[in-house]
């Protein structure tokens, strides 16, 4: 256990879009500090994690849109660990798109609209719906919702995500109001610009390099520049992972209905 001071032994936690990126760090971080966890995404193979056993870990594939799914993946954790104690609404789409592109190439459509709708907020709201289920019934329990430093800011060929992530944030303290007089704590993660993740694929980076006017080669040389980024460095999915693990404990008690920014002191200002 590499963090036994946040006391987090033996809780349950059900992290969503577990199998790359920040969720999958997430789940070897509540593995570490001693949680049971219930991991979720939509690929039949089950993830492998260091210190993962039978008694402390459980992959159920979801489709987070699916409100059967998800109600069906909340009850097998219960059936399986007792209860559940965290949720981590993780799992989330980026499709860059422009509003306008007389090109025709990647304007926005009501198609890309509804899937990135769909899983970033209809999701998180269907996951978020069935967990609370079970923590008013036993008077406890934390939503951590994975926001974004663009759901601030906004982000240029990426209106529609960066709009999903104000929702979160949204719903972060309105949720908060809703159910802190049944002992439930509502917070968000806003990651800012991050080591690669599996949103990197090869089509992210072509839309997001046409909405902003340039090549793959110039988006990519530009992760490396940190200018806006005051610690002049990218984050590391492992800081974003202790910031949930610290938010999951009672150490972070008192901290409801906020977001907090892990991006380094990010500014566009």
């Amino acid at each position: 256990m590499n963090n036994s001071w946040l006391n987090l032994e033996g809780k349950v936690a059900i992290v969503t879009g577990a199998a790359s990126g920040i969720g999958y760090a997430v789940v070897e971080e509540l593995l570490a500090d001693g949680m049971k966890v219930v991991a979720c995404d939509l690929r039949d193979e089950a993830p492998t994690f260091a210190g993962a056993t039978a008694d402390n870990y459980l992959y159920i594939k979801t489709d987070v849109t699916s409100h059967a799914d998800v109600a069906a993946m909340v009850k097998q954790t219960v059936d399986t660990f007792g209860t559940l104690d965290v949720l981590v609404n993780n799992a989330g789409i980026n499709i860059p798109r422009l509003l306008v592109d007389e090109a025709g190439q990647f304007e926005l459509d009501e198609a890309v609209w509804d899937k990135v709708m769909n899983v970033n907020l209809k999701g998180l709201f269907f996951c978020s719906q069935e967990a609370v289920r079970v923590m008013k019934a036993k008077g406890s329990g934390v939503v951590i919702n994975m926001s974004s430093e663009c759901g601030l800011e906004g982000s240029e060929g990426q209106s529609v995500y960066a709009a999903t992530k104000a929702g979160v944030n949204a719903l972060t303290r309105s949720w908060a109001k809703e159910l802190g007089r049944h002992g439930i704590r509502v917070v968000g993660i806003a990651p800012g610009i991050l080591e690669a993740t599996g949103l990197r694929t090869l089509s992210y980076e072509t839309a997001l390099a046409y909405t902003r006017g340039i090549t793959v080669e110039q988006l990519r040389a530009g992760y490396a520049k940190t200018g806006t980024t005051p610690m002049g460095r990218s984050g590391k999915l492992s800081e974003v992972a202790t910031a949930v693990a610290f938010m999951a404990s009672d150490k972070a008690g008192y901290v409801d209905g906020v977001t907090l920014n892990v991006a380094g002191g990010k500014t566009r200002g």
